[in-house]
């Protein structure tokens, strides 16, 4: 079944900022630009909310990586990195995803996931039930069953200048 994309469509999109950052980093040593994202995901509907999901940390240095989402309209969610005793990490954001794109879900006619990460596979299938959803994300690090069960699939790997800055292929 083909897509559907129109003006009055109104359009929510939810970033696992983690997720894209770390496959730009590894895929192309760049970083995403999310002008040209936002530009391709979104289209001509109208966008009645976006939002970035991040792990903040005590160095503060993802302050400008936050500051340049806020201007393309992008409204940021974070929160702090755990560090465990022995020093393992945790940076996981997919259940407040999760739970804002249900919430937000009646009030949009399509979702837009921008990631590429297996464990949000549940969560589109859930949402398909009701709103068209599309994921946005580097085909060579995304879930093959998440781009399955996706309406649509923006592959950024198919024009890695026009999303990565300073995109260089890792060989």
């Amino acid at each position: 079944m083909p897509i559907i994309k129109h003006r009055q469509q109104r359009v929510g999109v939810f970033i696992d900022a983690q997720n894209l950052y770390h496959s730009a980093k590894h895929l192309y040593r760049g970083n995403v630009n999310f002008d040209a994202l936002m530009k391709e995901a979104v289209g001509n509907r109208q966008l009645i909310r976006a939002f970035a999901y991040a792990i903040t940390t005590e160095s503060g240095e993802e302050q400008t990586f936050l500051d340049a989402l806020a201007k393309h309209g992008i409204e940021t969610r974070t929160k702090d990195l755990q560090i465990f005793y022995g020093g393992a990490k945790k940076a996981d954001w997919d259940v407040g995803i999760a739970v804002d794109a249900i919430r937000m879900a009646p009030k949009l006619d399509a979702i837009i996931l921008v990631s590429g990460d297996g464990d949000f596979v549940p969560l589109v299938e859930y949402l398909k039930n009701n709103t068209q959803v599309e994921v946005v994300a580097f085909g060579r690090s995304s879930s093959a069953k998440l781009k399955e069960v996706a309406d649509d699939f923006i592959d950024m790997d198919l024009d890695p200048k026009k999303y990565v800055f300073g995109a260089r292929r890792r060989k």
